[in-house]
């Protein structure tokens, strides 16, 4: 499912205009994104978690030239399935 299939299910489910619902999926995106550059945890319950890890410094290695570098710290968000939703998952595998 792409981005505008969201926003168009949920104009259909809701009975909302398809403008109105891009808007909450806007809102509700951009949301998001402003709590995980805060460093906040984002919990939803029988989905899962979105929280941001951050990785130090460390040695590596150019894998074309194998020449070594340095990698600077840095951020990134991680998600983890909520045990719910991969139950769900796994139940529907083999399924259309």
């Amino acid at each position: 499912m792409i981005k505008r299939e969201l926003i168009e299910k949920l104009a259909h489910v809701e009975g909302i205009s398809p403008k109105t619902a891009e808007l909450a999926v806007n809102v509700t995106f951009e949301s998001m994104a402003r709590t995980l550059s805060r460093g906040e945890r984002i919990e939803i319950r029988g989905f899962g978690s979105f929280k941001v890890k951050e990785y130090g410094e460390y040695k590596g290695r150019n894998p074309k030239s194998r020449e070594s570098i340095n990698v600077s710290s840095k951020k990134l968000p991680l998600f983890r399935l909520s045990k719910g939703l991969k139950e769900r998952v796994n139940r529907s595998e083999g399924k259309s």
